[in-house]
């Protein structure tokens, strides 16, 4: 290597970085909307589950009145029989506001009903989502996706 080749390969290291920032910058959108993606499909997940668990509380219940469960944690012990009776192994996080709590739907008995996500954030998905148990309709943002199961009386 001469004396005069330094510059040289310092303007080659400048053009390799700003050629891979440049690349950076256009995968980053891609990589954040699939992040968006992730989360909303385990807000659809987890939001079924606890449908499922508020529908298995509730039918389930003993005697000819129905009762909704009186909090989230009866989901996870429910106390009303002599067994071990779980609806839920756990209690989940809105996945895509994890710093906020559910929503409570409440019913009439105050009860639960569903749940909702606090979320204001856009959902990605603009046409009606079946999830078997409950049918969400195109909503304007996730606290309008309400996760409340088709139960008979």
């Amino acid at each position: 290597m001469q004396r005069g080749d330094g510059g040289f390969v310092y303007v080659w290291v400048l053009a390799l970085v700003a050629v891979l920032a440049l690349g950076l910058a256009a995968i980053g959108p891609l990589w954040s909307q699939e992040a968006k993606r992730d989360r909303e499909d385990e807000l659809l997940r987890v939001g079924k589950l606890y449908a499922e668990a508020i529908a298995g509380y509730y039918r389930v219940s003993p005697g000819s009145v129905k009762h909704y469960p009186p909090s989230l944690e009866a989901l996870l012990l429910d106390t009303r029989f002599v067994g071990t009776v779980r609806h839920l192994r756990t209690l989940y996080a809105d996945p895509v506001s994890v710093d906020t709590p559910w929503g409570l739907l409440r019913a009439p008995d105050g009860g639960i009903r569903g749940v909702y996500s606090q979320s204001a954030a856009v959902p990605l998905r603009t046409v009606p989502v079946d999830l078997g148990i409950a049918v969400l309709a195109p909503a304007a943002r996730y606290a309008e996706w309400q996760f409340e199961p088709k139960v008979s009386p």
